[in-house]
């Protein structure tokens, strides 16, 4: 049995000034990109469904000046290729411990923890999640694992693939549009 971490209350000063810190948005793929589903073909191919609303979150923190990346286990052509058509420039495939991996992207990206923000659904995000949690942003869509649910500043209404991604990134624009007006 996996021990829930539970996020420290912050205040939302606290998220405001994280927001504006914000310079990359890293994200689970399966089960955030996508609804957790994998179909299998009789010739063996896989198949990922992801939400174009969620391209447009990529978009729209891009316009704003903040990049997007992939942190995931699975090592699949369809994540390549979607990663690709969204221009992402940090894709990390195939990674068995995402805590672990966190250094090296801190490296690529020459960026902080408090510079990122992370949405992760399952058990082994939870590591990434408290590490950036600690000074940067996370989310977690709603059908997320409970642990992970009660580890993050954000909940999704929106479940893996139909938007989380999404509603994350239009949370972190919204707070970056309140500058002031707090």
């Amino acid at each position: 049995m996996v021990t829930a971490v539970v996020q420290p209350v912050v205040t939302r000063a606290e998220l405001l000034r994280r927001a504006l810190a914000a310079r990359l948005v890293l994200t689970d793929c399966d089960g955030v990109l996508t609804d957790a589903g994998v179909y299998y073909a009789d010739s063996g191919e896989t198949w990922r469904r992801f939400s174009v609303r969620d391209g447009m979150g990529v978009e729209r923190l891009r316009a704003a000046g903040i990049a997007t990346g992939i942190v995931t286990r699975e090592r699949a052509a369809s994540i390549e290729r979607r990663a690709a058509k969204l221009g992402l420039p940090h894709v990390y495939l195939g990674v068995q411990d995402k805590h672990a991996h966190l250094a090296q992207v801190l490296r690529d990206s020459g960026l902080s923890p408090a510079e990122l923000a992370y949405i992760g659904d399952d058990l082994n995000d939870l590591g990434l999640l408290t590490t950036i949690g600690a000074h940067g942003l996370t989310a977690a869509p709603a059908s997320a694992m409970p642990e992970v649910a009660v580890a993050v500043h954000y909940r999704c209404r929106l479940p893996g693939g139909h938007g989380a991604f999404r509603e994350f990134a239009e949370w972190i624009l919204a707070l970056r549009r309140t500058r002031g007006e707090d």
